[in-house]
């Protein structure tokens, strides 16, 4: 059966290791069949949530800029997919501030049952991405209804392409084709 995929590149670096994972795992959902939108928040506006929870009751936010259209895309799609790059052993500012300004969904009959995590660092070692893990978690664990359903982690590539010839893409894509 095929699925509507969203996958979200959150990095602002054109040509990004994480955004390479992103268009992988983009790849093997088409190969399978799905329907996939790629966003990349490169060139859009994303103001910080306010916390005014007017969204609980409008199911929109008051903040009228790109997040309203990506949340509502993301209300829609049937898997998440998340492409970020590890700041400091943390998801990155732009991803964080996309899931603070998804709030108009949890009161909604989202979508959305699968979310995964692709994730690139300059570090090596496994638990770099520990710090986004979690945070994912806790955004996933607000929607009763999806889960986490796997985390990718690529590390040892800093620079723009160092990713290129990576074993992640092959892993990412297999991951999307399942």
């Amino acid at each position: 059966m095929s699925k509507n995929v969203l996958v979200i590149s959150t990095s602002l670096r054109k040509n990004s290791n994480s955004e390479q994972l992103a268009t992988a795992f983009a790849d093997g959902a088409r190969e399978a069949g799905h329907n996939v939108v790629e966003i990349s928040l490169r060139d859009k506006t994303l103001g910080f949530c306010r916390g005014c929870l007017a969204c609980q009751k409008t199911l929109q936010c008051v903040i009228k800029d790109d997040a309203n259209d990506i949340v509502e895309k993301m209300g829609k799609a049937d898997m998440l997919v998340f492409a970020t790059p590890i700041y400091y052993y943390e998801m990155c500012g732009q991803l964080k501030t996309l899931l603070d300004r998804a709030n108009p969904l949890f009161p909604t009959d989202y979508n959305f049952r699968e979310v995964y995590l692709l994730a690139t660092a300059a570090d090596e070692e496994a638990n770099a991405v520990g710090g986004a893990r979690k945070g994912m978690e806790g955004w996933v664990a607000c929607f009763p209804k999806a889960q986490l359903k796997d985390v990718l982690f690529c590390g040892g590539v800093t620079g723009a392409r160092e990713i290129e010839g990576n074993e992640a893409l092959v892993r990412a894509r297999l991951m999307g084709n399942s």
